[in-house]
């Protein structure tokens, strides 16, 4: 009796034992372990979800849209659920059309490294979607998700798309796989475009069926939309205009600007070549390049807005004066600045008509270093315009302290100096609105989510020259248009003024001027008396035919500025012109010597042509006078006046074809 009761009370201080340890072991997991076994537990049936929300709209001024996210699908695959990687491999590669050696690989390296994550395929719209998913499908695997196939799983996300292609690609920029922007407005308005990341939790059972989720906070505030000032119909028109004015000139590229002055809003603003950013990836990086912002070049004649913007305000120089340029040169520091336009003295205005350099450089010098330089700032030179885009430049224009001897000369004719074609359009425009600059901006208003106004952009606007200076800039640039080099940019019904530039480029290998590259320009505005636009066009390296501003550049302004008036509902205010201009028409802004030696056919065919002529005149009186013109060791200063009041077509050809001695520096012509 007494052994069945010890044995009885072991097996009980046992059973005692092992459930004392049971307790102390369950005491230790459920207390002291219970949030690091908790935490693994739900690791093995819960996900953790960051859903973003769809990236906001980008728009034009009448709510087209421009730039617009969708849902789409990326499928994926966890290497760790594949059994049989080479066969996986094997139907996605066929299933997407790539190489099994580049799936397989990317499958191995995961499993390897132990990784649970490996992209196979971005962004995929609905239709491709349900392909894969009927390519990949297993009808004996038992899974809840698509695609039947081990291992392989579909993660929701957005794709961006740009409805209209490459209108104003530069302008809306592009966002990246990740959905970052990467240019242009999706680039600068990222903070306010970016979609909230909605984080969350599912729970799943042994199949992966979810049987349980919820959503947690937002990380930042829902995405808004940006309303731009761009106009859809007149961006497309502009793009259409510059693509075949680059095409036709064979330059290098081109860019374009159209303004509104009294807003300083931008209608539309143009590169080319450009690029779809629905398909970046295949374009060259280059093209996403907003060159209108970007690229900075010497402006040439173009500045002499500027020069007597200054002077006149100044009242340093008389509207109605004239300037001495009977020397057809000025010598500055040591540096001689040949002119082929300056034969005479001439008012301001046919001086500005015809480009002359030594009344600019006169100009310039006359209203001194100071003043020249706090007026190119007050215009907006050598610093950014504020304008909402990404990576603008600011130019380039030196303190007066690092100046030279001769910078102050060369600045007055635009060189010593890079600007963007924003900066000049901006300058032109505060011509165009009385004297009054008004900041560019392209961003019209940014809406919350809910489509109300969250803010809209208010320019600032400074007073830079008084509106009696501006209204005698206007009529100087009339006159550009209809005596000088911008005859091209006359407008069929309404009347418009501008300026012509052709500027030397700055050669790095060669470290000096090369006078065989040329930045070719027209700036203008229309109509006169009460602007409605300041649109500016820069072509760099034109490679055939005229290649100055006003050959290239202006009918491209001319295009554009027909097409868009009446679109803008602008009451004609001009006589209907049928003129065909013909390069005898128009005063030349090339140094003669660089035209004859950069267009040979042409000066060929134009040197026959006025052979003929002098055949045919050679009895008259100033048969002597052509003939000393056309001989190439005459004195420059003997070339007769390209005289808007008299100036005939044979005379105005003598004068291009006129050789001259090479001068030092930036040489001669207008692109000096």
């Amino acid at each position: 009796m007494q052994t069945a009761f010890t044995r009885f009370m072991l097996i009980v201080a046992f059973l005692v034992l092992w459930i004392g340890g049971i307790g102390v072991r369950l005491v230790h997991l459920q207390i002291n372990q219970h949030d690091a076994l908790r935490d693994k537990a739900l690791s093995q049936r819960r996900d953790t979800t960051r859903e973003k929300q769809l990236r906001g709209t980008i728009y034009d001024r009448s709510n087209r849209a421009l730039a617009m996210s969708v849902k789409a699908k990326s499928l994926y695959a966890d290497p760790g659920e594949i059994d049989d990687v080479e066969t996986t491999a094997k139907a996605v590669a066929k299933s997407l059309k790539l190489k099994p050696a580049d799936v397989l690989k990317s499958l191995k390296d995961a499993r390897d490294a132990g990784k649970r994550f490996v992209w196979l395929a971005r962004k995929l719209d609905e239709d491709a979607v349900r392909k894969l998913n009927e390519s990949l499908e297993n009808k004996d695997l038992k899974k809840s998700d698509l695609p039947k196939t081990a291992g392989l799983h579909w993660k929701e996300e957005q794709k961006r798309s740009y409805p209209y292609n490459s209108l104003a690609a530069q302008v809306v920029g592009f966002s990246n796989a990740d959905d970052v922007g990467s240019a242009g407005i999706e680039q600068s308005q990222e903070e306010n475009l970016r979609g909230a990341i909605i984080k969350g939790w599912q729970d799943r059972d042994r199949l992966g069926r979810v049987y349980d989720e919820s959503d947690e906070d937002a990380e930042r505030e829902p995405p808004k939309d940006v309303v731009l000032t761009l106009n859809y119909s007149i961006q497309y028109k502009l793009e259409q205009a510059l693509e075949q004015g680059v095409k036709n000139a064979a330059a290098k590229s081109g860019m374009a600007i159209v303004m509104v002055p009294q807003t300083g809003e931008i209608l539309a603003m143009a590169n080319y070549p450009t690029f779809d950013p629905n398909k970046y990836g295949e374009s060259a990086p280059e093209n996403f390049t907003n060159r209108a912002i970007h690229d900075i070049y010497s402006p040439g004649s173009v500045f002499k807005l500027i020069t007597y913007g200054a002077a006149l305000n100044e009242g340093i120089i008389n509207p109605n004066g004239q300037v001495d340029c009977t020397q057809g040169y000025i010598e500055v520091a040591g540096h001689r600045f040949n002119d082929p336009h300056a034969t005479k003295w001439m008012s301001y205005d046919e001086a500005l008509a015809v480009s002359s350099n030594v009344a600019a450089i006169k100009t310039g010098l006359a209203t001194g270093r100071e003043n020249f330089y706090q007026y190119a700032q007050r215009f907006g030179i050598g610093q950014p315009t504020g304008v909402e885009l990404p990576a603008e430049a600011g130019g380039i224009f030196r303190s007066p302290k690092t100046w030279n001897g001769d910078s102050l000369a060369s600045m007055s004719i635009g060189y010593e100096i890079s600007v963007s074609a924003l900066q000049m359009a901006s300058a032109y425009a505060t011509i165009a609105n009385d004297g009054i600059r008004v900041q560019p901006h392209i961003i019209k208003e940014i809406r919350n989510a809910d489509g109300k106004i969250f803010s809209t952009t208010e320019a600032p606007k400074t007073q830079v020259v008084t509106s009696d200076t501006a209204r005698s800039l206007k009529k100087m640039l009339r006159q550009v248009v209809l005596t000088g080099t911008g005859k091209r940019a006359q407008l069929n019904g309404y009347t418009s003024a501008g300026k012509t530039g052709t500027a030397w480029k700055y050669d790095a290998k060669l470290k000096k001027i090369n006078e065989n590259k040329y930045v070719s320009s027209f700036i203008g505005m229309a109509p006169l008396e009460n602007p409605s636009v300041v649109i500016a066009v820069v072509l760099d390296e034109p490679g055939v035919g005229a290649r100055d501003g006003g050959q290239v550049s202006a009918p491209i302004f001319r295009d554009i500025a027909e097409q868009i008036l009446p679109e803008l509902n602008v009451a004609p205010d001009g006589s209907l012109r049928q003129e065909n201009l013909t390069a005898d028409d128009i005063p030349s802004e090339l140094d003669p010597r660089s035209a004859a030696k950069n267009e040979k056919a042409r000066t060929e065919k134009d040197a026959d042509k006025t052979a003929k002529t002098e055949t045919s005149d050679k009895k008259s009186a100033d048969s002597e006078k052509t003939k000393d013109l056309k001989t190439p060791k005459k004195d420059p200063k003997t070339a007769p006046a390209n005289d808007k009041k008299g100036t005939t077509k044979k005379t105005a050809q003598l004068i291009i074809d006129l050789p001259r001695n090479k001068s030092s520096g930036e040489g001669t012509g207008e692109n000096t």
